[in-house]
């Protein structure tokens, strides 16, 4: 039987292919579906075949123009005042915009489920005040804090016996801290719509029918204990709309493939040391700039073709490593095409990433400011020893398997039959 699905997602660079994924199998399987997006998005909405919507007061955004994103996150000094600026732009400080304009869309067109970005609380008070089973995305590792895990985001290892888990309790209480100062812009906008106050901004997070963590169980923690409503169903592959054809370098020489964030984090200069460090290695590079930087900006060796874009899918195929930003899309891709990675993260979820494909034992990190020798080395290292390429093998075989099926059209469908399970606590 055919439903109607609400999507919403905003111009958050590598967090919009996978959920577009998600509304285009819907769409595909004979289902209505719309998206509520920034205006910047519509191009992307419209080739998947979907209609979009646009926010009507929420902000719009684009995160390839620096001077068009809402974030601007690449401004901040510290790693605390990048959060802030999510949680003051996206999370919390407009919640009632986003709030209004879902539920102004759902009242003049009703629908059975609201699929949103994980990070759209706004969009989930909306679709909580108009009473319908609401689905929280989430395009990475999960992000928040959980018993049987260090706190996201510090590089720890898991914590050991009773003072390792003192330990990680304690952090994860202190990482709560920081998303307080939303709490009062968040509770407004749920007082506006009806709804009684939360007490804390991670309670908000869970007042969801299902979380789908768009990412591979295997890649996170064995011991990691989380939601009851929380299901992993698996990464989307898919490229963007606007990733274009594939055109290889010419040569036989391992092909490394090169990626920074899709969206301005104040790359070039990363990207030329890249590009130099590739020049000193008998390799053939293929540099995507992707839109926030102009390809014809970015120095290069002969050896390193420098394009706007290229299907990462397609070209992994033929890829010996990876060198990333480690956003998630593109590592996640590169593990399941079996090609182990260099990760230079540049902030966001990325050192998360990072930490864990290093714990993975399918990749290393350097940092964003290594030089271009340091970047050789890690190339030649990851390119040279067996167990990296091996190790990324067998985490292409367990993402594999869990894709065999659409776990998450499985999970949204069957929400649609009108039984509604909020549960709260951990499983």
């Amino acid at each position: 039987m055919t439903k109607s699905f609400l999507f919403a997602t905003w111009a958050g660079g590598g967090a919009v292919p996978p959920v577009l994924s998600i509304a285009r199998a819907l769409r595909e399987r004979g289902h209505t579906v719309r998206v509520l997006a920034d205006a910047s998005l519509r191009d992307e909405v419209v080739a998947g075949g979907l209609e979009h919507v646009p926010w009507t007061t929420a902000p719009q955004g684009d995160a390839s123009d620096p001077a068009k994103d809402v974030i601007k996150d690449f401004e901040a000094r510290t790693p605390l005042g990048a959060f802030a600026r999510l949680r003051d732009r996206i999370v919390c400080g407009p919640a009632i915009d986003y709030a209004r304009d879902t539920l102004a869309e759902l009242r003049a067109r009703p629908a059975d489920v609201l699929v949103a970005e994980h990070m759209l609380l706004g969009v989930f008070t909306g679709g909580e005040a108009a009473g319908i089973p609401l689905v929280s995305l989430v395009t990475t590792i999960y992000p928040l804090p959980t018993p049987g895990a260090p706190p996201p985001g510090l590089g720890l290892r898991p914590g050991r016996g009773a003072v390792g888990r003192l330990r990680d309790r304690a952090l994860g209480r202190m990482m709560a801290k920081p998303w307080a100062k939303g709490l009062k812009a968040l509770n407004a906008a749920r007082t506006a719509h009806g709804l009684v106050p939360v007490e804390s901004v991670i309670d908000a997070f869970e007042r969801v029918d299902r979380v789908l963590v768009l990412s591979p169980r295997a890649l996170d923690y064995p011991s990691r204990e989380f939601p009851a409503q929380l299901r992993h169903v698996g990464a989307r592959l898919d490229d963007p709309a606007w990733a274009g054809e594939l055109e290889l370098p010419e040569g036989d020489a391992p092909l490394v493939l090169v990626g920074l964030s899709s969206s301005y984090m104040n790359q070039r200069a990363r990207l030329e040391r890249i590009a130099e460090a590739l020049g000193t290695l008998p390799v053939r590079g293929l540099l995507t700039t992707g839109p926030a930087v102009d390809p014809a900006t970015v120095r290069a060796p002969g050896n390193v073709t420098v394009v706007a874009r290229a299907p990462h899918s397609l070209a992994l195929r033929h890829a010996a490593v990876t060198v990333t930003h480690a956003g998630h899309g593109t590592a996640v891709k590169s593990l399941a095409a079996g090609v182990p990675l260099v990760c230079v993260p540049l902030g966001r979820d990325q050192p998360e990433v990072a930490r864990h494909v290093e714990l993975a034992g399918a990749g290393v990190t350097v940092s964003k400011n290594a030089s271009a020798e340091a970047i050789a080395q890690a190339v030649d290292r990851v390119l040279n020893e067996p167990s990296y390429r091996r190790e990324a093998g067998r985490l292409a075989g367990e993402i594999a398997a869990e894709a065999a099926t659409d776990q998450a059209v499985a999970e949204l469908e069957a929400l649609t039959s009108g039984h509604r399970q909020r549960t709260v606590g951990f499983s």
